[in-house]
């Protein structure tokens, strides 16, 4: 990729990754970029291309194969007052790194009384539906929605992905950005310089009976049906948390104060899974509002299988979405 090709606005999930890179380091001199192979091999999945050409060896740095150094160094970087960027390759790769991310990334602010602060953006590819096998395809952002001192984003669109990515480089805290393998294709437009805020979620599309909320590419489940669900008069709200932590419940409760209803949509198994998390607040929260038992559409409690048909049944289905709202409407 050109620096001419950073100007355009027209792209796909996998070019505004490395747009989203480029605007934040053009931005702030801070900012760098390292990981394995990013550099001119442009990434593993192609999805740094260019970001080399542009800012050399020592803006963008291919790092050696040791997720622990990685780690470790965004964490060093940031303590003297960088703002680095870094990448795990495939998500799942982070348990080597597990240390750093949840004992020294996660708590140096709070362990030195706010004197340094770690603004950190840690960039992961997650997620199920590309034939990765078991070690390479899992939900990892389950593993840290309940590591108090991270920020988890998982962005389902070109849109929340340029922004949350810009807002993530500019916050003064660690940031864990997932970018879902499956979606490389999905395209969009992106505004240069444009910031979505950690914290806030996306109505995508509203209705009266029932408040699906889902993520990434079931997000996109999500809607598909929503609308075949149009066509037999039941009218769903899908919300897009867009960040996991720190999530927003409250604009899935002022949707459920319309709807009564709630079917939240996760990858993976239900325990440990931020839906799960969501229905309990929402349980503890918002009771009264519900007029049924909140449903959860999750995985089966097994590794993520690789042979394609098993792959393909272990995660949520748009059938699975449906047959739940219309179970959670006829309650």
């Amino acid at each position: 990729m050109s620096a001419e090709k950073f100007t355009e606005n027209a792209l796909n999930y996998r070019q505004t990754i490395a747009r989203s890179i480029h605007d934040a380091m053009q931005a702030d001199p801070s900012v760098f970029f390292f990981g394995e192979d990013i550099g001119a091999a442009g990434g593993p999945f192609k999805t740094t291309a260019g970001l080399f050409d542009v800012f050399g060896p020592h803006r963008v740095r291919d790092t050696p194969i040791s997720e622990q150094a990685i780690v470790g160094a965004a964490i060093g970087a940031a303590a003297m007052g960088q703002r680095p960027i870094a990448e795990i390759m495939f998500a799942d790769f982070a348990a080597v790194a597990h240390d750093q991310i949840v004992n020294q990334l996660a708590k140096y602010r709070y362990m030195t009384g706010g004197q340094v602060r770690l603004p950190v953006t840690l960039r992961l590819s997650n997620g199920a539906g590309s034939g990765f096998a078991a070690q390479h395809s899992q939900p990892v952002e389950n593993w840290y929605i309940g590591v108090p001192g991270l920020k988890v984003v998982a962005p389902g669109t070109v849109e929340d992905l340029y922004g949350l990515m810009q807002a993530a480089v500019r916050d003064d805290d660690p940031v864990l950005v997932f970018e879902h393998k499956t979606l490389f294709s999905v395209k969009g437009t992106v505004t240069p310089g444009a910031v979505v805020p950690i914290g806030s979620a996306a109505v995508v599309r509203s209705g009266g009976d029932v408040t699906i909320v889902a993520a990434q590419l079931m997000r996109h489940r999500a809607v598909e049906a929503a609308a075949r669900l149009d066509d037999e008069g039941i009218h769903c709200t899908v919300i897009d948390p867009r960040t996991l932590v720190p999530f927003d419940d409250e604009t899935v409760l002022a949707s459920l104060r319309e709807t009564s209803r709630l079917v939240v949509v996760g990858e993976g198994p239900a325990d440990g899974s931020w839906g799960a998390a969501l229905v309990a607040r929402v349980a503890r929260h918002g009771f009264e509002l519900l007029d049924a038992a909140p449903r959860l559409v999750c995985s089966p409690f097994t590794p993520v299988p690789y042979a394609e048909s098993l792959e393909r049944a272990w995660l949520p289905s748009v059938d699975d979405i449906v047959a739940e709202v219309r179970s959670v409407v006829a309650y």
